[in-house]
């Protein structure tokens, strides 16, 4: 589970805290978006369970883009650090961290 794509991304804004990510995704065939900031995932779409062992974002889960944000998350006017990043080249990035 600690290398799970969810985990994989809570990991990423453990170690860049000032960040958030915005994942835009299908699950299932639904669209959601998951908003993950220092090491929790919430849905921006629907209810996120209360227990953190129930991943918000499974690794069913087709990702469409990343979006990198300067916190706070101001959903009315963001401050996109780089946005609609492939899953590819957000791998990449999670590699040369360690992640």
């Amino acid at each position: 589970m600690n290398n799970s794509v969810g985990k994989r991304l809570e990991q990423y804004t453990v170690k860049k805290s000032q960040e958030v990510l915005i994942v835009t995704v299908k699950i299932d065939g639904e669209p959601d978006q998951i908003a993950v900031f220092k090491g929790f995932s919430s849905s921006l779409m629907r209810p996120t369970a209360y227990d953190p062992d129930v991943p918000v974002l499974p690794d069913t889960a087709t990702i469409i883009a990343i979006d990198r944000i300067a916190s706070p998350y101001n959903p009315d006017s963001p401050r996109y650090l780089q946005q609609d990043i492939s899953w590819g080249d957000m791998q990449v990035l999670l590699s040369k961290m360690g992640i």
